[in-house]
């Protein structure tokens, strides 16, 4: 189940199952259905004549549903079996599957059709961890199916399996024996239902839905496509990759809460289906001019669970965004702080950043209004408590028995390295969370003029944020190097290896005008570009390695926020470069860049390398083309509508955008 390629994965927000190409499942990583964070299926295998089916052709029709047709285990060169087999799956809330065998012959055929199936009720952080669940597990036979549950602690998940045919029900398997005349066809309906306490959610798909129903989303697949800008372009690399993100992003919105009018994303699959901060904020605002009200949902789900009282095993203090919400079962009983879980320190920040794109995107000064009381608390905890010993940075520390050591976007154990190798400690102040804090204060004091009617907040914002600036220049430029530092450690020592974080720097704007030249040669020279994109470490550092998570990968969210930075500096070639590489690695993974890939050197291995458990789809990465055509581009938005400075390289061939959303109305780019 390690490659993408193996797998067939269907999702309906935080329901998703993950099988091989036969549509099986054998309890192995990620693979089974999983519900709200908990896996109800852990074994769900075909078996005709007692052996799995022989897969003809197997795909994801749409991210909702896929088809499997398959024969007999028996065929081979001069055996041509007469049965075929079909599985049709849809997942919308609960999963519905129709089983088809089917006789092509004029002789009558006997079959013996088995469904096996279990369900250990991990929770995912068990699943991911490879650790037992701690549930008391038991099943219940129904004359029509059986029902598998688990309790631990007070609390009870429950999965019903439902068939529609007659057939020999037990506790870990359905036999049917089927009698097919010639030329005729049998087949069962599979209903499973997934239940948190006595709340059972059903599927909505039965018999003959299959291409009929789509997920409970305010828009169709179809509508979400259509309301997109569409795109123009002569490269059909680039064509292909943004109906691919499109299609990526309409596949992992979610609703958290029912109350909520848009859907949200979802950070990525298996790891991450549930609400995270900085992923929902970063992919939002790259998603802003193609699909804005992803920022409007996003915006608004955050500030109704930002943080209201200090709880340090979750990592909260007043003010503060949350980092991931979990529904799982070690959340509910408290074994992990994820209930929510507020361990990151640039997701508070960014909410300030995505609040003010928003706005310029979309004229909506309603929604600024309305989370006014939630920016001032942002902006009291980025003074405040973010600000663990009062010198103006902003650094971190787990207090939480649970918690994430490091709590910037590489939040790994060892994503902090010096030079040498050598680990940095906590409280760590790195230096892309104190560039958002310069950003979110420049925002939130355009805000404060626009919307609140406080010039005296906004003054105060401006004057601080130059402060900012200056003093971050003098403590994080490395002169002997000629870079800004990655971090400050607990002893205020400038962790000095050279990494992508500098490029969040010039997207932020917190880098002075003198530095930015030296950090465009730094960013696209070999030891960080690695021709598929920046990597997010340094080849010349001790601690790099091309498949390290954060020490040496390219993440395509990453390189796409640097090449942003380096537009708005006017390093126009260099970004235009760096967008093109992305799109040039989407080709070698079907138009579907993975959440991260490795950093081997394009000319030493002419394909990306995979990183083995990268997500995918991911929301960042598939949001990552989105602003990589914004910066190829040169779109922004000001009051008096749509600003677009192409700067396409000649290799690309030409590109345009039309119905672009802006200020309520929809333009076009030259």
């Amino acid at each position: 189940m390690d490659s993408h390629a193996d797998q067939l994965v269907v999702l309906d927000g935080s329901t998703f199952f993950v099988s091989d190409r036969r549509g099986d499942a054998h309890g192995g990583e990620t693979a089974g259905l999983f519900f709200a964070d908990v896996r109800h299926l852990s074994v769900w295998q075909l078996l005709v004549d007692d052996e799995p089916v022989r897969v003809l052709t197997a795909s994801v029709v749409d991210y909702y549903s896929a088809r499997i047709f398959a024969t007999l285990a028996a065929a081979r060169v001069g055996v041509n079996p007469s049965v075929s087999v079909r599985r049709d799956r849809i997942v919308a809330d609960g999963v519905h599957e129709d089983v088809v065998v089917e006789n092509h012959s004029d002789e009558e055929r006997r079959v013996r059709v088995e469904l096996r199936y279990a369900a250990d009720f991990a929770d995912l952080f068990e699943v991911k961890e490879a650790t037992a669940s701690k549930g008391h597990l038991s099943a219940t036979v129904e004359p029509s199916g059986v029902v598998l549950t688990a309790q631990w602690d007070g609390q009870r998940r429950a999965t019903r399996l439902a068939f529609s045919g007659e057939g020999e029900f037990g506790v870990d398997r359905a036999v049917f024996d089927v009698r097919l005349g010639p030329r005729q066809r049998w087949e069962t309906c599979v209903d499973i239902s997934c239940a948190v306490g006595d709340a059972e959610t059903s599927p909505r798909a039965d018999h003959g839905g299959f291409g009929q129903l789509e997920p409970q989303m305010p828009m169709t697949l179809a509508e979400w496509l259509d309301d997109a800008p569409e795109l123009d372009a002569s490269d059909d690399t680039i064509v292909h990759t943004y109906r691919q993100s499109l299609v990526d992003l309409a596949s992992l919105r979610f609703r958290p809460f029912p109350d909520l009018e848009w859907s949200l994303p979802a950070a990525g699959l298996p790891w991450f289906m549930a609400l995270f901060g900085r992923d929902s904020l970063l992919t939002a605002y790259m998603a802003l001019p193609f699909q804005p009200h992803l920022a409007q949902t996003t915006l608004r789900a955050l500030a109704g669970l930002q943080a209201t009282e200090d709880d340090p095993f979750r990592d909260a203090e007043p003010g503060k965004i949350l980092h991931e919400l979990r529904r799982g079962i070690l959340a509910a009983t408290g074994e992990v702080p994820h209930s929510p879980y507020y361990g990151s320190h640039d997701a508070t920040p960014l909410f300030l950043i995505l609040l003010d794109e928003y706005e310029r995107w979309t004229a909506d000064t309603a929604l600024v209004r309305d989370l006014e009381p939630a920016a001032r608390a942002a902006l009291a905890w980025i003074e405040g408590a973010g600000d663990l010993d009062g010198d103006g940075y902003l650094e971190y520390r787990t207090r939480s028995t649970a918690g994430l050591e490091n709590q910037c976007w590489k939040d790994s154990w060892n994503s902090i390295l010096f030079a040498d190798g050598r680990l940095a400690l906590p409280p760590i102040a790195t230096c892309e969370i104190q560039g958002y804090a310069y950003d979110a204060r420049v925002r939130a004091a355009r805000l404060a003029r626009l919307a609140w009617g406080d010039d005296a907040l906004a003054d105060r914002l401006e004057a601080d944020a130059a402060d900012l600036r200056e003093r971050f220049d003098r403590d994080f430029w490395i002169e002997e190097r000629c870079y800004y530092a990655l971090a400050l450690d607990a002893d205020k020592r400038q962790v000095d290896s050279l990494t992508s974080n500098i490029g969040h720097l010039l997207w932020s704007g917190i880098v002075t005008d003198e530095r930015a030249a030296t950090l465009a040669g730094r960013l696209t020279g070999p030891e960080l570009s690695s021709g598929w994109g920046v990597r997010t470490m340094s080849s010349g550092d001790d601690g790099y390695n091309p498949i390290e998570y954060h020490n040496g990968t390219v993440w395509p969210h990453d390189t796409a926020i640097v090449a942003e930075g380096l537009r708005r500096y006017g390093y126009r070639d260099e970004a235009s470069q760096l967008a093109g590489a992305l799109f040039d690695a989407a080709a070698s993974f079907d138009f579907q860049l993975p959440e991260v890939f490795a950093g081997f050197a394009r000319a030493e291995t002419t394909i990306p390398v995979e990183y083995p458990t990268a997500s995918r789809p991911q929301a960042w990465a598939a949001a990552a083309p989105l602003l990589g055509l914004r910066t190829l581009l040169g779109l922004d938005a000001y009051p008096d509508g749509l600003r677009c400075a192409p700067h396409v390289p000649e290799r690309l061939g030409h590109l345009r955008l039309r119905r672009v959303p802006i200020g309520g109305s929809r333009e076009d780019t030259p």
